[in-house]
Formats: C-alpha cells, structure tokens, sequence
C-alpha cells in the first residue's frame, strides 16, 4: 500500500506547518536566492561551515540535521547536467536520511522554476512511494514500517503523479514477490496469487499446467518441470487491453519464474544456492511491468507469459546428455542441468510469438557471466533489431535503469552445434555463456522483434538508482519508458 499524497502549490512554511520529517529539494546553485525561504536554513549554514562544505556540494552528497523545533530535515539539490541515474541516486540517498528513524509522515518541500519543480517532484514522489513502503518480512517485530502519508509543496500536479504511483506499484510488486521466502513462493501458491491480481486487475487469466504442456510437447519447459514432486509447475498467460482501441500496439512480456533453483543434476554450491529463490525475479518484473501499463492505462495490448517452476534434483529430474524435443519441434541436448531458465523460456517465448506479437520483450535472472561482465549495477540486453536496440538504450538512459548491449552474432552459433540434436542447450565453458544464452532463445522467436533483458542488476548491495533494498525491482521503469517510444 502505498502513502497517501497530499499536494500543495505554496511553499513550506516551517512556520505554519508541523512536520517530524522534512525533505528539501533544490535545483544545483552557488547560494540560494532571496526568494527561497527553505526550511533550515540558518541550521544548514551553519552545518556547511563546520564541514567546510560548498552549498553546491550536497547536489552529491546530502545533508541532514536536527531543526530547533525537533524536526529532522534533509537537503539535497539536482543538478540536471547528470543523468537521471544520478540524480534518482542522491535523491534516494537524502531519503534514506530520513527513513532510517520510520516516520509516518513526509514533507517534501520543492524549489526552484516552474519546470524544475514538476521535474523534481516527479523524482521525490516516485523515490518517497517505492521507499516509503516496507517489503515483506517474517519478524514478529519488524524493523521497518511504512509510510502513510507523504506531503508535496511547491508543486500540484493535476494528474495526482499517475505515472509515478503506476511506476511505483509495478516496483514494489516485483520486489515484494522476489524477496517471500521459497518455501511460501512455491509454484502453486505463485499462480494462486497471480490469478487473485488478474481478478483484481481486469487481466484474462490461463494457465497450462504441466500436463497439459507434455500433451502439447513443451518438452523443454517439462523437462526441468518433472524434477519436482509436486506437479504444480505452469505457464501462464496474462492479457491486458489498453484505453486505446485503434492501431494498439501488442506487446508480450516473457518471465523467467523459477521459484527455487537448486542447480539439478548439476547442484549448485551452498554458497551459489543461497537466494536462489530470487531466480523467479524475471516473472515477477514481467508481472510488475503489466501492473505498472494497467494503472497507467497505457494504450496497448499486452500478454504476459511467466514460466512458472523449480529446479529439483530427483530421480525424475533431466539429464546432462538428454535429448528433448522444444514446442517449436527443436531438438535440444543437455550439457548443464544448471541453465535450466533458458530452456523455461524456450517454449514460453514459442507461445508469445504465436500470437505474432508487434515486439517480445523477455526478462530473466539468466547467467552468471552477465553478472561477471556487468557486476550488479547495469543489466545486459540483447537484441534482434537495430533501431529497436537504439530505443533500449536511450530508455535506459531516460528510465535511470541502465542497460549496455551485447553482441549476437551467427558465428557464435557453432558452439551449439550437437552431433545428435538440433542445438546444444549450452557450452560446459561459462566465460560467454550470456551470449551463447541469448543465441540459443533466438530460435524461438523466429523474426519478430525482440529484447532479452538478462538481470544482473535484479539484486545490488544498498540499492541502485531510485530504490534503496537490495532487491532492486530493475526492469519495470525501463519498460515503461520503452513503451513512450513504441
């Protein structure tokens, strides 16, 4: 549940208005002209000259002191020269200076021109919602609380922020289900829930279940499926309808949902296990993405596949050396038990493109050498069209949620070849397994356009960008906004 936002055009009057929790935003200057009457300001002076500190300075790096009344205020400034990525940062920082004693409340108290301060609110409100509000925990005393109100002065936006709060919902509902517990997230208990949202929410809801999949000859799919004793793995489909019912756009998004990887045949370590319940973390983007379209009846039709399973060891689970036959009528040998999202998606992203989609988009927690390539601050892509590689980016760079391109070249296709099926599922080498990954999802898409988004960004110490948990929600912001330019 998100805060309750109460807008006001006039500035803060520390004055007229009891407040525990102040956030002062300011556009980057050398001092502050006469007419900004800020809360603070003689305690902020005064704290700047005993650090010996530049007013300009907390543009980088926030401030934040206790005012004569008791209230703790934070002041921060956003230079427009940096990139969105940067200025969500310092912002998501002056936050944290006050989260950290669990408020109910929150000023945020805007300065500037009449176009700096709608900017800046956008980026104070959006950080305040997807911060204010706790992630899920299982303490019987929790640290954390959530805020229930947040108060904007300065600015009013007609609109009530609807961009932001959808943004903002879509985030939290990636990075609520990413971080329950595996043995609460369980196949079942995942699409129980994701059926109660489609009701909620107005979506078409289907799921084929693992029977019904081995009927129609998903092998690829069942085959890491069968490895659970209980049968409860599924793909399912989500439709969403947009406000706009000429010329729509019809996206799918495609999840990577494996609610608990163990590795297989090929067990992972203890060390590479543990969190590996977050490997469901592409589906629950994907989730967060259509969330996020929904609440800002975005003009497109949209279907969401999630490829719902486990990774178990057992007498059933597949093999190195298996030979299974794809839903497109691929044959695939085995060489690692651990790549197992790939093969998940490989018949979930064969469903999405008999609909012909205008564009698939997928998501996934994939591979480790992403993570080696990038760390855990950018997330690779890959894709099949230039100019649509070109709009990737420049939503990254408008979004704050970084993604760099990898190559995908034909040549790397000969370290897939198989000497007894149509394609290997991998190479035992894991050095470009990122690449030779998205080669191998490409067979399933034929020539529609096309974005594989590998997530090493899904999960970063402190937080990244606007989003302060370790759990990042990356991916739901860059696909909105990728969505403007379509």
């Amino acid at each position: 549940m998100l805060a309750t936002l109460t807008q006001s055009a006039s500035s803060f009057d520390l004055n007229t208005i009891k407040a525990s929790h102040i956030l002062v935003i300011l556009p980057k200057l050398e001092r502050l002209p006469k007419k900004y009457i800020i809360p603070g300001f003689d305690t902020l002076k005064k704290l700047l000259d005993r650090r010996q500190i530049k007013l300009s300075k907390i543009s980088q790096t926030p401030v934040s002191a206790n005012l004569e009344n008791g209230a703790l205020c934070s002041w921060v400034m956003i230079d427009t020269g940096k990139t969105v990525f940067e200025q969500q940062t310092v912002v998501r920082k002056a936050l944290q200076l006050l989260l950290k004693e669990n408020p109910e409340e929150l000023h945020l108290a805007i300065y500037g021109n009449s176009n700096q301060k709608f900017y800046f609110s956008e980026i104070a409100v959006y950080t305040a919602w997807v911060n204010g509000a706790a992630l899920p925990v299982r303490k019987q005393k929790p640290e954390r609380t959530s805020l229930t109100h947040i108060y904007l002065h300065g600015c009013k936006d007609t609109g009530n922020f609807t961009l932001q709060r959808a943004l903002a919902e879509g985030n939290l509902l990636a990075r609520g289900l990413t971080v329950l517990p595996p043995n609460e997230l369980t196949p079942q208990t995942y699409c129980e829930q994701i059926k109660k949202l489609a009701e909620n929410e107005g979506w078409t809801y289907e799921a084929y279940h693992l029977s019904k999949l081995k009927k129609m000859g998903a092998g690829a799919f069942s085959a890491v499926a069968q490895g659970s004793d209980t049968e409860d793995a599924a793909i399912v489909h989500l439709h969403f309808s947009g406000n706009n019912q000429d010329n729509r756009k019809h996206i799918a998004l495609v999840g990577k949902g494996i609610c608990y990887d163990t590795g297989g045949h090929n067990l992972k370590s203890s060390r590479h296990m543990l969190g590996m319940h977050e490997d469901m973390n592409g589906s629950a983007v994907a989730l967060g993405i259509l969330l996020a379209a929904t609440r800002a009846n975005m003009p497109f039709d949209i279907d969401c596949w999630l490829a719902i399973a486990q990774n178990h060891i057992s007498p059933r689970a597949y093999k190195q050396n298996d030979v299974i036959t794809a839903l497109n009528g691929l044959t695939i040998e085995i060489i690692h038990t651990d790549a197992e999202g790939r093969m998940v998606l490989a018949d979930t992203l064969s469903l999405a493109e008999k609909q012909k989609p205008d564009i698939i988009i997928d998501f996934a927690t994939l591979t480790g050498s992403m993570h080696t390539a990038l760390g855990s601050r950018i997330s690779g892509i890959f894709c099949n069209q230039e100019n649509l590689t070109q709009k990737a980016l420049l939503a990254g760079k408008k979004s704050g949620e970084r993604v760099c391109t990898f190559p995908m070249e034909d040549d790397y296709d000969a370290e897939l070849e198989s000497d007894i099926a149509d394609v290997k599922q991998c190479a035992l080498g894991g050095e470009y397994d990122h690449i030779l990954a998205a080669r191998f999802l490409s067979r399933f898409v034929n020539d529609t356009p096309w974005i594989h988004m590998d997530l090493s960004a899904s999960s970063h110490k402190d937080g990244l960008g606007a989003v302060g948990s370790e759990v990042t929600g990356f991916g739901v912001n860059w696909a909105v906004e990728l969505f403007k330019q379509l």
